[in-house]
């Protein structure tokens, strides 16, 4: 297996002007698990490796590419839109309208869904090729009601080992006021041979 950085090279690199990429087959065993980030592949950024249970898509993905497998989904259906993605910082976007309760405020329950979106893809970043993300446990805590226009949910990693990964999750108004405070785990696991 080529080193991380000639990888980066030969799919256009961070400095290539492409829009970010997933490593697969990386050489996790050559990093401890709780540094498994970007220091073990400098100059390295990923997208993800998979919006399903299966982490088989295949490296110089892009952003476009990913936004185009929410089709059908409820990321389509909610209009979430990715705008940022590495295995530490995760945002997207997603409109009031359309995902309101019928007193007309944003819907707890999508906060959380925008939450997990985010949490769920950075965990599967995190897993790497031939391992799976799984949510485990999800949280969120509402402290102001969003009327109109959009929210923006911006996931942080909080730890990352080889089978835990979590995030904090804040849900902010264009005014950047927060709108939901939301923690998400993912359990790491190998994929079932031929997933």
């Amino acid at each position: 297996m080529a080193p991380a950085d000639s990888a980066a090279r030969s799919l256009g690199g961070p400095d290539s002007g492409q829009v970010p990429y997933a490593v697969t087959g990386a050489p996790r065993d050559r990093c401890p698990a709780a540094a498994a980030g970007p220091e073990c592949f400098p100059g390295v950024r990923h997208t993800i490796s998979g919006m399903t249970d299966s982490s088989t898509q295949t490296a110089g993905q892009t952003l476009e590419d990913m936004r185009s497998m929410a089709a059908g989904t409820l990321l389509e259906r909610m209009q979430i839109e990715l705008t940022e993605v590495s295995p530490e910082r995760l945002v997207a976007t997603m409109p009031v309208a359309g995902n309101t309760q019928p007193y007309g405020l944003l819907h707890g329950g999508a906060s959380v869904v925008l939450a997990e979106t985010l949490g769920s893809i950075g965990a599967q970043l995190h897993a790497g090729a031939g391992r799976v993300a799984v949510g485990l446990d999800i949280n969120a805590t509402h402290h102001r009601a969003a009327r109109t226009g959009k929210v923006t949910g911006t996931a942080t990693l909080l730890s990352a080992g080889r089978t835990l990964v979590s995030y904090d999750v804040v849900v902010t108004d264009e005014d950047g006021k927060r709108i939901c405070t939301s923690r998400i785990t993912c359990l790491l696991r190998d994929a079932a041979p031929g997933a």
